[in-house]
């Protein structure tokens, strides 16, 4: 049986995974749930369990070092070991730099989406050393190229993209695989919950969403590329464009990037 530890599990991508490696594995999956909203993760474990998957529900706010630290030995505690962790807890923000006034709500989002990987990273390491396990952290294409309105959100995902790539590199004789995935424009409710200026729920997305990519879609992509141990998980055909371009002609991604904006927010 695999026991897979998957943050930010109460909605979105980290529901939609769990559900997913329930209904293909059954029996032989142990889901350890972790996200704030004990009753939506309760949801998903029921979901999860009518495909005979083990859960564990665990309340988990990863932007607090004690409960990630509490959200492993839960884990180990329960169901022996761990096979995986999904770093997936993540928040949002879209706001022009000089329109913020109170740069708090920065130091959260990175304790959030940077931080919280680390702690989990850093306490589950020891069990992934000795299952010969996997790690995974779901960063974004904005941590690949950096997009205007989003200086905060680029600069936790490149923190991600740099500490999981130097990760990497010291696990590689060690039989721990890290995967990093860069999801485009996912068909979520995080940019709508995310930070505007003031560090409030922004209520609306900065990004144009007609071609959002489907939650189950992306999910697949993660769990299939989690399997195959793959370093890298780019998700749009634009993003691997993008990547390549920035080498070359970055002026080009720079017009790629705000061309994927809302006109109202568009830099004047």
């Amino acid at each position: 049986m695999k026991t897979i530890i998957i943050t930010g599990a109460s909605d979105g991508i980290g529901a939609e995974l769990a559900r997913q490696l329930a209904r293909r594995d059954g029996a032989q999956c142990a889901l350890v749930l972790a996200a704030r909203n004990r009753d939506a993760l309760d949801a998903v474990a029921a979901q999860c369990q009518a495909f005979g998957a083990q859960t564990l529900v665990a309340p988990t706010d990863v932007g607090v070092q004690a409960q990630c630290t509490a959200l492993i030995e839960s884990a180990v505690q329960r169901f022996g070991g761990i096979d995986a962790l999904v770093n997936n807890a993540g928040l949002s923000a879209h706001a022009l730099f000089e329109d913020v006034r109170d740069l708090g709500w920065y130091e959260d989002l990175m304790r959030v989406n940077l931080w919280g990987s680390v702690w989990c990273t850093h306490a589950a390491l020891p069990h992934l050393l000795a299952s010969k396990g996997r790690i995974v952290a779901v960063s974004s294409l904005a941590g690949l190229i950096g997009v205007p309105g989003r200086t905060a959100y680029s600069a936790t995902k490149f923190a991600m993209t740099g500490f999981f790539e130097a990760l990497r590199a010291e696990l590689k004789g060690a039989g721990v695989s890290v995967t990093t995935a860069y999801p485009g424009v996912v068909a979520t409710q995080i940019r709508y919950r995310g930070f505007n200026a003031a560090g409030q729920a922004a209520g609306a997305s900065g990004l144009k969403e007609d071609d959002a990519m489907s939650v189950e879609e992306c999910a697949r992509l993660i769990r299939d590329g989690t399997e195959r141990r793959q370093r890298e998980v780019v998700m749009t055909g634009k993003g691997k464009l993008g990547r390549f371009i920035k080498l070359v002609a970055p002026g080009v991604v720079e017009a790629m990037a705000l061309a994927a904006l809302k006109d109202e927010v568009k830099p004047k």
